[in-house]
């Protein structure tokens, strides 16, 4: 899904990685100094979950769960802290353009196609969960009517919601059925489920040393993260 062009990133990939803080989920936000000490003890401190405690109303969904929330405001607050006139930021032009792929665009992505890739994609691996036909050529550029910012943000926004919907039906009976179509299968429900988790982490790795070189801080990798919009 990544295509040939992309090798590099995940090079640079590693090395963002190591002062790329968690998302908000898996960390607590710095503490700001300059408050107040009685300001400080005020502020309530959100509770983590024991293991023991997570066990004892586990599900196979919220399982998955757990970790595609984090997925989902990895990648889409990433896609908001861009600006717009940066959605048709390319890293380098060109570099790959006599490579052939078997899918995938020779040339690297530009800012906005990595974004509407991981939502076209993302409607993909829910249609083929629900036994339904899967939009076509994600990884082509499609769908070509989504061009603006803000049509790619809408457009994301509701794949993360389509996407959740169809993870959230997996349970113990279904979780082996067979799930067939061009993205990621043949496969299992399950194991469809791990390759669209870990195809928006992949991607985020890359959206990641877009925002970098050009000057923003993921927001996943602020001391205190932005909330999500929900609308554009």
């Amino acid at each position: 899904m990544t295509g040939t062009g992309s090798i590099w990133i995940y090079v640079a990939a590693a090395v963002v990685g190591a002062f790329t803080a968690a998302s908000p989920g898996l960390a607590q936000p710095q503490q700001d100094e300059t408050r107040p000490l009685e300001d400080k003890q005020a502020v309530p401190q959100r509770h983590e979950p024991t293991a023991a405690e997570l066990s004892r109303s586990e599900s196979l969904a919220s399982a998955l769960m757990r970790t595609f929330d984090f997925q989902e405001y990895e990648f889409r607050s990433a896609a908001e802290a861009m600006p717009a006139e940066k959605y048709e930021y390319r890293p380098v032009s060109g570099l790959f353009s006599k490579e052939k792929s078997a899918f995938g665009p020779v040339e690297l992505r530009t800012f906005g196609e990595q974004i509407k890739h991981v939502a076209c994609a993302n409607f993909a691996f829910s249609a083929e969960l629900e036994g339904k036909t899967p939009p076509p050529a994600c990884d082509k550029g499609e769908p070509a009517a989504v061009k603006s910012r803000v049509e790619i943000l809408a457009y994301l926004r509701d794949s993360f919601a389509a996407l959740k919907k169809s993870l959230n039906a997996i349970n113990e009976k279904n979780k082996f059925d067979p799930i067939e179509g061009p993205y990621a299968g043949p496969n299992t429900r399950l194991g469809m489920a791990g390759v669209a988790i870990w195809h928006v982490s992949d991607h985020y790795g890359q959206v990641v040393i877009y925002l970098r070189m050009n000057g923003i801080v993921p927001p996943a990798s602020r001391p205190e993260p932005p909330k999500l919009q929900d609308k554009y």
